[in-house]
């Protein structure tokens, strides 16, 4: 709303308010699966750099409420970074919030689940609230209402159009069409995003019309985790982005994150634009306690997490030392078809003596959207990357 006030009245008060707040948050106080509100009492952040793993409130709602935000941020300052953290929010931390089978629903959003001594599966909070398995309602039920009006809506946050610049800001299979110098145009994507980096773009406007389409290049794509410096890749990505105008490769620049493609388009244009999905390790900035020495997965947008199904029933002893290598490998079968990444890792074994022991043994993660839909069990996000005795 400040957001909305402050581009509706051009007031630069409000403006440079909302602005801090957005800084703040977004260097102080998101998780890295696009959640935010860390704390349970009183559903709200915590202090800077309070980013507890075992009991990380993380509401769906407030996941919502920040693609709500963030959109509202980049309508009134144009620029890529805000459409960054939406999209983080979006695939992960936000439909993480519902099952696969759409009617089963999280409150909060954990990134971590151990078992618990007493052999049960606990998310760390001290109320004893376990969140490994779904719940088809709430008593206050604000989650399963929100994402209900929610997801219909996200076609309304692809694309944006100011004059006769064209932004696109999400990729989907899709079409679209536009008022751009009084004349229609039709853009459809084709892509297989979010596994799939390949994106085109068919232009169609009714008749050749001369206007900017800018294409939002995604920070992951820049070797940027988030727009500031609570997380970053320990590992630069190698590959480059390219695009091509009707087959042929086009120079360009990159400005607030966008590329800017000016020109006369006519009927059977396209844009190919290809995206490098690299599989990234993400680390966090050190005044996060809980995360130093600890890595994170990313591949495209997507952030994962280990689960107990697919690593010999735990997840909490898994160790992923620098020298670590992945790969990638879509599984049509499961959790509805996802890409997931795989290693043979070391994983701690406990032992009567005071030192730890590890053996080698196969690691699968999956998208972190997908977790907490085959039952009670271990999830981990944040993985040790060195081995202390």
């Amino acid at each position: 709303a400040v957001a909305d006030i402050a581009a509706l009245k051009g007031n630069d008060s409000l403006r440079n308010a909302i602005d801090k707040i957005w800084e703040n948050m977004v260097s102080k106080k998101l998780y890295v699966q696009g959640g935010i509100g860390a704390k349970a009492d009183g559903e709200r952040f915590g202090e800077n750099y309070e980013l507890p793993n075992a009991n990380a409130y993380n509401e769906t709602c407030a996941a919502i409420a920040n693609v709500y935000w963030n959109q509202r941020m980049f309508l009134l300052h144009g620029e890529s970074k805000y459409i960054d953290v939406l999209e983080k929010s979006l695939y992960n931390g936000l439909i993480s919030g519902v099952g696969l089978d759409g009617k089963s629903f999280f409150y909060t959003n954990a990134m971590e689940i151990r078992s618990s001594s007493s052999g049960g599966i606990s998310n760390g909070f001290t109320n004893g609230k376990v969140e490994a398995s779904r719940s088809g309602w709430f008593e206050c039920s604000c989650c399963p209402t929100n994402l209900a009006r929610f997801l219909p809506s996200i076609s309304g946050y692809m694309y944006a159009q100011k004059q006769d610049s064209l932004y696109i800001n999400l990729f989907a299979n899709s079409n679209a069409a536009f008022n751009i110098h009084h004349q229609e145009v039709n853009i459809s994507q084709i892509n297989n995003y979010p596994w799939d980096g390949n994106l085109v773009f068919n232009i169609n406007p009714i008749k050749e019309t001369a206007f900017s389409i800018l294409i939002r290049i995604p920070g992951w794509a820049r070797n940027e985790a988030v727009p500031s410096d609570l997380y970053n890749y320990s590992d630069k990505a190698e590959g480059k982005v390219s695009i091509k105008i009707n087959g042929s490769s086009t120079s360009y620049q990159i400005k607030n994150g966008y590329v800017t493609l000016k020109r006369k388009w006519k009927k059977g244009d396209s844009i190919t634009v290809d995206l490098p999905m690299e599989i990234k390790k993400v680390v966090c900035n050190n005044n996060v306690k809980d995360n130093i020495d600890k890595v994170a997965l990313q591949r495209g947008p997507l952030m994962y997490c280990a689960e107990w199904a697919d690593n010999n029933g735990s997840t909490s002893n898994i160790v992923l030392p620098d020298s670590t290598k992945f790969t990638s490998e879509f599984k049509s079968e499961l959790l509805n078809g996802v890409t997931v990444i795989q290693s043979v890792i070391p994983k701690m074994v406990s032992g009567n003596s005071a030192t730890v022991s590890t053996d080698k043994q196969p690691f699968v993660a999956i998208p972190y959207y997908a977790w907490a839909n085959r039952g009670k069990g271990e999830m981990q996000v944040w993985f040790p990357s060195i081995i202390k005795n």
